[in-house]
């Protein structure tokens, strides 16, 4: 089938798994599409200074798979042939949480795959670099989004290329994915645009990272692990998974100031006083393979365009311009994924107007509260810890009271554990707890207690 072009050129301002994939939903439908990433560019995978967060545990949940997979035919086996470990839903990564060392292990009917983010990146990449319209462009770092007098609309990026001297480019459509929207609020600063408002959970995340070789009598009943700590008293906890190569990926944190120091001893240290003994056990003798990588993450934030009543024509902000998620809930690169597959549905429909381009931010504003409201509903667990700054829902104890009834079902019946497992990939939206008989049954476990 043979795609209506909507515009001639399309301007993607960052190359990383939001940018990557919204260049592959806009390829279809403008004549080229030129991705401006900032970093140097490696050709195997490898850490860019870009993404410091790439050097800690991701994981690519099975909506994200299949998002990538109708972005990119075939990409899980892409995946398969770069090494990533399969992993199956509910019986290959043993949960430890307060009252269930583990949870009950159980085959939920599905894989994901565990493999590092600079591998999944790269990709991505190459699958973008192989559609013959869209180029990508390292070591070009974007200075300004570009408007008509009026402010009514984009017309283009200015942008300093690999030599360091600034060039201009005209664009239909410029889409910010360059991380945390900084471009496009200056833009709606400098036309005398308001600002979206902002929904913001202050955490104060801190973690660290080691990778290890998986030695030859390791455990046999799991491949990963992920133990969480005892709220509102230990916000300590840990994620470990296999990567390519026979390795491990160690990520162990805390909040509030109760983070891993940066040194090899330290790590040990403090995986050794996590809640559980299970990762302290398993890397204590393992092989270190590089040192350890730390990072802070201080708040989750979601920005409201979707309130504003304009908005320039041929911009449109996607991924954590409009989003960022607590990492520990591994959302991130999967919302990017499904945010880019939205879009590429919102051109397709787009296509058949007059002048497509013109309604596109608004559609996808609209459309997109419906895919961020499940992951940013796991946000509001973070309130657990006093120490949380935000807006508290006034509902807050009830709806912990609920997800910890909800946790006692699903340990005991295997069917809510799929329909949990199913809400916490994102194949299905936070309102399927909403079922008048599965609300019965939480109700009447909270009534036990």
């Amino acid at each position: 089938m043979t795609s209506t072009l909507i515009g001639k050129q399309a301007v993607v301002i960052g190359a990383g798994m939001g940018g990557l994939t919204a260049a592959g939903a806009l390829a279809d439908r403008f004549e080229r599409v030129i991705v401006l990433e900032r970093d140097t560019l490696p050709s195997e995978p490898a850490y860019r200074a870009g993404t410091p967060q790439a050097r800690h545990v991701h994981a690519l949940l099975l909506s994200g798979q299949r998002a990538l997979s109708e972005l990119f035919p075939g990409f899980e086996q892409d995946l398969v042939r770069h090494g990533a470990v399969p992993l199956r839903a509910g019986l290959d990564v043993r949960i430890e949480r307060p009252g269930y060392d583990p949870f009950p292990q159980r085959d939920l009917g599905w894989s994901s795959y565990a493999v590092s983010r600079p591998t999944i990146e790269r990709a991505v990449r190459r699958r973008v670099e192989g559609r013959p319209n869209t180029t990508v462009r390292p070591r070009c770092r974007v200075q300004e989004v570009l408007a008509t007098p009026n402010g009514e609309a984009v017309t283009g990026v200015r942008y300093e290329n690999s030599n360091g001297a600034l060039e201009t480019i005209t664009a239909d459509l410029v889409v910010d994915a360059s991380g945390r929207g900084a471009l496009t609020l200056a833009l709606l600063q400098l036309i005398g645009r308001p600002l979206p408002e902002e929904t913001t959970i202050g955490i104060d995340l801190g973690y660290a990272t080691c990778i290890f070789d998986i030695p030859d009598d390791a455990a046999t009943d799991w491949k990963g692990v992920m133990t969480f700590g005892q709220a509102p008293a230990n916000s300590r906890g840990g994620l470990m998974l296999p990567l390519e190569g026979n390795r491990w990926m160690a990520t162990i944190g805390g909040r509030h100031g109760d983070v891993p120091p940066g040194d090899a001893e330290g790590f040990l240290a403090y995986a050794k006083a996590l809640r559980t003994a299970t990762i302290y056990n398993a890397i204590r003798s393992a092989k270190r393979l590089d040192g350890v990588a730390r990072y802070g993450f201080a708040e989750s934030v979601r920005r409201h365009f979707e309130r504003l009543e304009v908005f320039p024509r041929g911009l449109l902000p996607i991924g954590d311009a409009i989003c960022r998620f607590n990492p520990i809930y591994g959302q991130g690169m999967s919302v990017a994924a499904l945010e880019a597959c939205l879009l590429q549905r919102l051109l397709d429909k787009q296509g058949e107007d007059s002048n497509p381009i013109a309604a596109l931010a608004a559609a996808f504003f609209a459309e997109v509260q419906a895919l961020i409201e499940t992951p940013w509903s796991a946000a509001i667990l973070d309130f657990a810890f006093p120490d949380t700054r935000g807006q508290r829902p006034v509902d807050f104890e009830t709806t912990l009271k609920f997800g910890i009834a909800l946790t006692q079902l699903a340990a005991e019946d295997p069917a809510v554990h799929k329909l949990t497992a199913e809400v916490q990939n994102l194949l299905r939206p936070r309102s399927a707890y909403l079922d008048p008989a599965l609300v019965q049954r939480v109700l009447a476990k909270i009534t036990k207690t």
